[in-house]
């Protein structure tokens, strides 16, 4: 799908605030909210936008520890095998194949630092997990949930 400048605005528009009105989304791209409402709806159509979420602050639900985990398997095991494993841990937040030593990136959130060691075992203990890395995270500088073309 070709997407032009004001696709681009559009979902940037919806990514700093998915609440905006098709109105006020128009106001700042300049179409009427008809016009937006029809963008909006190929956009989800053909797959670009996937669904609409609110962001929330972690620690204020009390997820006060984060880390990432650098998981290397011993042996040959598939992307989909590893999606598998990490799926039921309620921890992983999100998981990337990576390239160098490790097999896959895990980023994990917690409440403390006891619960992510809990977590961390669950990982550990999963079949073929060779070695773990874990770089906790003290403080985030930057979090873009998403970005198009450099844009917000």
């Amino acid at each position: 799908m070709q997407l032009d400048s004001i696709d681009h605005h559009i979902i940037s528009c919806l990514i700093e605030d998915a609440r905006s009105s098709f109105r006020e989304v128009g106001e700042s791209v300049g179409l009427s909210a008809p016009a937006v409402k029809r963008r909006v709806d190929r956009l989800r159509a053909d797959g670009v936008i996937t669904g609409f979420t609110a962001r929330v602050d972690p620690g204020s639900v009390g997820w006060h520890t984060e880390a990432f985990v650098e998981v290397t398997y011993g042996g040959n095991i598939t992307p989909t095998r590893i999606r598998a494993i990490l799926q039921p841990i309620a921890e992983v937040v999100a998981a990337y194949t990576v390239s160098g030593d490790a097999d896959v990136l895990v980023h994990v959130r917690a409440a403390d630092m006891a619960h992510f060691e809990q977590a961390l075992e669950r990982l550990r203990a999963a079949d073929g997990v060779a070695r773990t890395t874990s770089r906790i995270v003290l403080s985030t500088l930057l979090d873009r949930p998403d970005v198009i073309d450099g844009r917000t």
